[in-house]
């Protein structure tokens, strides 16, 4: 008689394929096509207002939508069909501005039963579910005149300490000159600026009423700096898009000055889009006091009271670049506040002014560089065009009551302001200005069309492979079958529940898989065959045939984990998604294979006496 299985690993087998079923049924029901149109600063209500321009634009544009969502400060518009979506994009952002951020996205319709369980569908990858490709460039000419003018306080308080009198500093592009009182003087500068800042070269100047020496960046240290700042950048990018949650992106460097984003799947991408074309930054500076020359203070207005303003000092005390850590929370009054921490360099300045200016009043300035879209005609056609615009905010402005350190906080925020500041400082500042010079969206139609011809790669080889062991196998052909459909719901189940992003090699590694699953009872199948050779009882056949295969099953199925996994440490985006989508098949195939074939067959020969089994070939 056929071994039995015991209970327990029967209910183990039932379990696993109903929780298999669960986590597999969220990718039956396809997300709708949607606009989603936020606006693009945080702390702003979406007005009846804007509803209205948008349903009105909609319905003139002849777009049909439903299912209108509207939560907190972002509307999701659900659309009817796939190609509305750029055409709906397009139209709402012509009219509603660069106050608001439109995006595509991709709205879930998962039962909330499913959802309630943890149950979701599978993230698709750019080239299946579409998804937004960023392509953004550094702004270098920008970024080299600030690195220069930084120098300005830097020399200043050097040539203080040295005591070497100088009449200026002034920065011209990315020379510094500087106006010694005598050429003797000149001369001893230029041996303290060889010694102490190689990445200048120096050539003498005279002016009307000073010795001048001009300092002029070396092209090695432009190089320096622009890959510094690229790399910098690139790091900043990638932190504030995990900061996002964003499945699996593609974040790399493209030539010398550019960086290609690339989210896939179902994500938020118009705060994707808010939070990666944000160039913000913050300034610590004092406020100027009462007769100061307006040649050293400039005037700015506060963030949230436009009408409001304050006239600061230029000089820097610290900026956003030293911010290793902020956090947002709330103050003792229940009010928005970041809580910040600096690093050792800015916490030293910030100490040594502050101590000097206490019962002072110390602003903290937001530096935004956003894009700015406006439209001319060209050939009769509107082309949008885009220009960067910096603005400058005070979003605080307190007086300094104690000396500050490495630690202090912000307020003056709105509640949305407050977690978007410090995720943008968290994920670290952008060492410079970058601006989008290319949005594509990978969409709708290729990504169908890219699903069509996978799914039918998967259902044609399925099909073979269900027919050719059912006619040369027989009944154990029929278990094998049902084990292989088994397999491909534990693999999709495996990928929903660890939300594993599905890529066109991924398919790929999903028809390896489907070949592959079928390996393991091949095996088991030829091995019983030869004990029914040998003179085995048909029951004794199953038993030795399972047991003696078991080994050969494991070593080549290890074999085969193992490069899995090499590919998936050592690959990159498509890459990755193969090897994913391959372990979790072989993992799939051995239970499928071993414990489900053995317990079927056990339902099917167990506990009675057999002459024969209808496993085909001749034994």
């Amino acid at each position: 008689m056929l071994n039995k299985y015991p209970l327990w690993k029967n209910l183990l087998v039932v379990l696993v394929l109903v929780l298999g079923c669960i986590y597999a049924a969220p990718n039956l029901y396809p997300p709708d096509p949607a606009i989603q149109i936020m606006p693009s600063r945080a702390g702003t209500e979406m007005s009846e207002d804007v509803l209205v321009k948008v349903r009105q634009t909609l319905e003139q544009r002849g777009i049909e939508y439903f299912g209108e969502e509207v939560r907190g400060s972002t509307v999701l518009m659900r659309l009817t069909s796939n190609d509305q979506q750029l055409p709906a994009k397009d139209a709402l952002q012509r009219i509603l501005g660069d106050s608001y951020v439109v995006a595509l996205n991709l709205a879930p319709t998962t039962p909330d039963w499913l959802l309630s369980l943890g149950a979701g569908p599978m993230t698709m990858g750019l080239d299946l579910s579409g998804g937004v490709h960023f392509l953004m460039e550094v702004d270098m000419d920008d970024y080299l005149k600030s690195r220069v003018t930084n120098y300005r306080e830097e020399l200043r308080n050097r040539l203080r300490e040295e005591q070497l009198r100088y009449r200026r500093i002034q920065i011209d592009g990315s020379t510094v000159r500087v106006s010694f009182v005598d050429a003797d003087t000149r001369t001893t500068a230029r041996a303290f600026f060889s010694r102490n800042y190689p990445e200048f070269t120096q050539t003498e100047a005279d002016g009307n009423d000073s010795s001048d020496l001009l300092l002029s960046i070396t092209e090695a240290k432009v190089r320096e700096f622009e890959d510094y700042a690229v790399k910098q950048n690139l790091t900043t990018i990638r932190n504030r898009v995990n900061e996002l949650g964003v499945a699996e992106p593609l974040v790399q460097r493209q030539g010398r000055n550019r960086i290609v984003v690339e989210l896939p799947g179902v994500q938020d991408t118009a705060e994707a889009k808010k939070i990666l074309g944000k160039a913000a930054n913050l300034e610590f500076r004092l406020e100027a006091e009462a007769g100061a020359s307006r040649l050293a203070t400039d005037e700015y207005n506060f963030r949230n009271e436009p009408f409001r303003s304050a006239r600061l000092e230029k000089t820097l005390i610290t900026t956003g670049d030293s911010v290793t850590n902020a956090q947002p929370g709330f103050d003792e009054n229940g009010f928005p506040q970041v809580n910040i921490s600096l690093d050792a360099r800015g916490g030293a300045m910030m100490t040594q002014v502050t101590r000097k200016a206490v019962q002072r009043r110390m602003a903290v300035l937001f530096v935004e560089r956003r894009p700015q879209t406006t439209y001319e005609v060209v050939d009769g056609v509107e082309v949008p065009k885009t220009i960067q615009v910096v603005d400058k905010s005070i979003i605080s402005l307190a007086t300094i009551q104690t000396t500050l350190g490495n630690s202090f906080r912000i307020t003056g925020l709105q509640s949305g302001e407050a977690s978007e500041l410090a995720l943008l400082l968290r994920a670290g500042a952008l060492a410079a200005p970058m601006y989008f010079v290319e949005e594509r969206t990978i969409g709708p139609s290729l990504g169908k069309e890219n699903i069509e011809m996978g799914v039918n790669s998967v259902v044609l080889g399925l099909a073979l492979v269900l027919v050719l062991m059912a006619v040369y196998y027989r009944t154990f052909g029929l278990v094998a079958n049902v084990a292989l459909l088994a397999n491909i719901v534990f693999l999709i189940a495996m990928m929903s529940m660890i939300g594993a992003t599905l890529t066109l090699p991924g398919i790929a590694g999903i028809v390896l898989t489907v070949g592959m699953a079928v390996d393991a009872n091949v095996l088991i199948f030829s091995r019983i065959r030869e004990e029914l050779r040998a003179g085995r009882s048909p029951q004794q056949a199953i038993h030795e045939g399972y047991d003696r295969a078991f080994v050969t099953i494991l070593d080549a199925n290890i074999t085969t984990l193992i490069v899995a996994l090499i590919l998936f440490a050592v690959g990159t985006g498509p890459v990755k998604g193969f090897a994913v989508t391959l372990s979790f098949g072989i993992i799939a195939s051995m239970f499928t294979a071993i414990t489900l074939t053995r317990a079927m067959i056990n339902l099917i020969y167990g506990n009675r006496r057999v002459e024969s089994l209808s496993i085909g070939g001749r034994v």
